[in-house]
């Protein structure tokens, strides 16, 4: 198994969502968070005065899967969440020791 999490920008949330649930992905985690990579923040005018904004808002997916199912995982994600500019974000592929569901007690892919 294995743990994908995803930063992507917030308003491809909902065609990542589809993307994977397409293809059979029945359940992930969303976390709001913030952060910055080359683009480095930007400058905002509010109210006549300039604010630097150094983290920009982004949005982390994270979804354990089986191992026959991370290629079209990641090329759901990719192609549902790219812009082609600066700032799409990143993915990252991890493993997965041991899935243990709570209420029932099932392991392995069976908890997934």
């Amino acid at each position: 198994m294995k743990k994908i999490e995803a930063v992507i920008k917030p308003f491809k949330l909902d065609e990542v969502r589809e993307a994977l649930s397409e293809i059979g992905i029945t359940g992930l985690t969303v976390t709001e968070v913030k952060g910055f990579g080359r683009q480095k923040g930007h400058t905002e005018l509010y109210r006549g005065a300039e604010y630097v904004v150094d983290f920009l808002p982004k949005i982390k997916i994270a979804l354990v899967v089986a191992d026959h199912l991370v290629d079209a995982c990641l090329e759901a994600i990719i192609k549902s969440s790219r812009t082609g500019k600066i700032g799409d974000g990143k993915i990252f592929v991890t493993s997965v020791e041991q899935v243990i569901r709570i209420r029932t007690g099932e392991t392995g892919e069976d908890a997934v």
